[in-house]
């Protein structure tokens, strides 16, 4: 009991001095899935306003799909990426296994489908208020995408803070692609788990209380958005 108030009491000092081991892996955290997400976002905001306004033959099977990949493994996005990225693999020539941008490519694949997901369910309700309207000001499709991700920018931005609240909790496929390797590619829930194994409960918990700030600021920033988005406001 005594090892756990100490580590509580030790992981608020780290906090609180701004220790540099701490706050360097907070920052490459940051860095990683904030990149990640916003390249998600390029691909899936768009994909989402494809789906609502097109209609093409595998379009349903196309909404499925994207759905069913919102619950891929993260394990073994990594396995794959590992498997593209290693030196026997396709993609070895690039030299980009434990490296952050490996890690970056597993979290794009990981939360792409979640993002593209959530923007087609907002775009697809706003596309029926506005269909009439789009189609007899003769818009093309590009216009119309264009529109229905302006005029929902709250639910959209929604969704990519959904994908930053999956991302900056993943372990199993930055483990993988990542390799946990200390001040290189060593991120705050790889970080937990290892110092966890060696028993230094002051940064791991610090680690845990950041990670815990950043999950709560998200949901708060998701439900700020959505009370907004109810009222009409911006």
């Amino acid at each position: 009991m005594n090892d756990i108030w100490l580590g509580l009491i030790n992981a608020f000092k780290l906090i609180l001095s701004f220790d540099a081991d701490l706050y360097e892996i907070v920052l490459r955290s940051l860095q990683v899935t904030l990149s990640a997400v916003f390249i998600a976002s390029l691909i899936g905001l768009p994909l989402g306003a494809m789906l609502a306004v097109n209609r093409f033959r595998f379009r349903r099977a196309t909404i499925a799909l994207l759905n069913s990949l919102m619950g891929l493994p993260p394990v073994v996005v990594g396995l794959i990426v590992y498997l593209l990225f290693s030196r026997s693999g396709p993609l070895g020539v690039f030299g980009l296994l434990f490296t952050p941008t490996a890690m970056i490519i597993a979290q794009v694949i990981i939360i792409t489908p979640l993002i593209a997901s959530i923007a087609h369910q907002a775009l697809r309700d706003l596309w029926s208020e506005y269909h009439d309207l789009l189609i007899s000001l003769n818009t093309g499709k590009r216009q119309r995408m264009m529109t229905l991700i302006w005029d929902s920018r709250r639910s959209l931005l929604t969704a990519s803070l959904a994908g930053f609240g999956r991302a900056i909790g993943e372990v199993g496929a930055i483990m993988i692609v990542g390799g946990n390797i200390d001040h290189v590619t060593r991120v705050l829930t790889t970080a937990i788990a290892l110092e966890t194994g060696k028993g230094d409960f002051a940064l791991a918990l610090g680690l845990g209380f950041v990670l815990i700030g950043l999950a709560i600021a998200v949901n708060m920033a998701i439900h700020a958005l959505s009370k907004t988005e109810r009222t009409g406001q911006w």
